[in-house]
């Protein structure tokens, strides 16, 4: 899988780009705050339906303008899929092959893309939800029932909560077992999906970072807060027996939104006691592990961004990574072109000012 073309219209900077990118590496080069970081924004936009950096979608439309528009042509095992996202000040409307969706569920899984930056240190250092969504972006674009699955959980937690909060005891405890029931089952699958993930994901993790450490040996286990795997009628006990707490607490304090994956690095637990250097690691490991994970499930790699992603490793670790990134598309952001880069036959884009040069 390799994005051919990606066209930006008033997206972030650019008035009207074209790109035109290799199936091998290709490298956005430039000072910063010149566009790099927005091109590679748009490529995951054009993935998943969301951005890894801003907050509203109305973010990225060019200051002064009433609209943007991206658009990204892919080759990939089913053919050419063509995508492409009009964003208005109020929504954004989405399109593929021409046919605009009902739901951004269905964009899923026809341009497959991994993004690594600097923020994505917080998938090691940060709080559980990062890591959560870690998983929850990748297996949804390897499987959209998911996507769907984790829909209805977030909205059945959200009444839920809203139940614990009534001051209607008698309502509570006649209505509690109903919602208990349907998030327990939404809630199973969502954990059993993330198990599958982390045994997949696992032993690529330790392959890779070993090979860019030299040696160090990588961990990672799901964890999953007062459930053992029982199925449905356990985590269903779990939600009964915790009633009190979760009324008082005003939310409820056990399931899928609780997992967090451990990370242990020789045995130490490297959210709280390794470097950033180890941290920094860790995540780019789980990143190329993920890319890996994609090429077992579908046969073919995904897309890989790596923005700025090299300015922090060592000579060492810059060419171990380079190696890893030769047999598939990437795009990388860089403010130079290091020594490592200069001998790979790479395609190179100078941006300036929002413009390709």
């Amino acid at each position: 899988m390799h994005i051919k073309k990606l066209t930006l219209q008033n997206f972030r900077n650019y008035e009207n780009a074209i790109f035109e990118f290799s199936d091998g590496i290709n490298v956005l080069v430039g000072d910063n705050a010149q566009g790099k970081t927005n091109c590679a924004e748009a490529v995951f936009y054009l993935c998943t339906g969301y951005s890894p950096r801003a907050g509203k979608d109305r973010q990225v439309v060019k200051y002064g303008q009433k609209s943007a528009k991206i658009s990204g042509v892919c080759n990939s095992r089913y053919g050419l899929t063509e995508v492409e996202i009009n964003f208005l000040l109020s929504k954004k409307d989405v399109f593929v092959n021409g046919v605009k969706l009902g739901k951004i569920g269905e964009l899923m899984g026809n341009i497959n893309s991994v993004f690594f930056n600097p923020g994505e240190l917080k998938l090691v250092q940060q709080s559980p939800e990062d890591r959560r969504r870690f998983m929850d972006i990748s297996i949804s674009q390897m499987d959209k029932s998911y996507f769907y699955t984790l829909q209805k959980y977030r909205k059945i937690l959200e009444q839920r909560n809203d139940l614990l909060k009534s001051e209607d005891r008698e309502t509570i405890d006649q209505t509690l077992p109903l919602w208990d029931r349907e998030l327990a089952i939404s809630g199973v699958e969502i954990i059993n999906k993330r198990n599958e993930f982390i045994s997949k994901i696992y032993p690529h993790a330790q392959k890779i970072h070993s090979y860019i450490t030299g040696g160090g040996e990588l961990e990672l286990t799901l964890e999953t807060p007062h459930y053992t795997g029982g199925g449905v009628d356990e985590l269903i006990s779990e939600y009964a027996s915790r009633v009190e707490k979760d009324i008082i607490l005003g939310y409820t304090t056990v399931g899928p939104h609780r997992n967090d994956i451990k990370i242990k690095v020789d045995g130490e637990d490297v959210r709280v006691y390794g470097s950033q250097g180890q941290q920094r690691t860790v995540a780019l490991s789980l990143k190329l592990a993920e890319v890996e994970v994609f090429h077992e499930a579908f046969n073919e790699y995904p897309v890989l961004i790596l923005d700025d992603a090299l300015s922090e490793l060592d000579i060492k670790r810059r060419n171990r990574l380079i190696d890893l990134i030769s047999g598939f598309q990437t795009i990388i952001t860089l403010t130079e072109i290091p020594e490592e880069l200069k001998g790979v036959n790479a395609k190179i884009f100078k941006i300036e000012q929002g413009k390709i040069w």
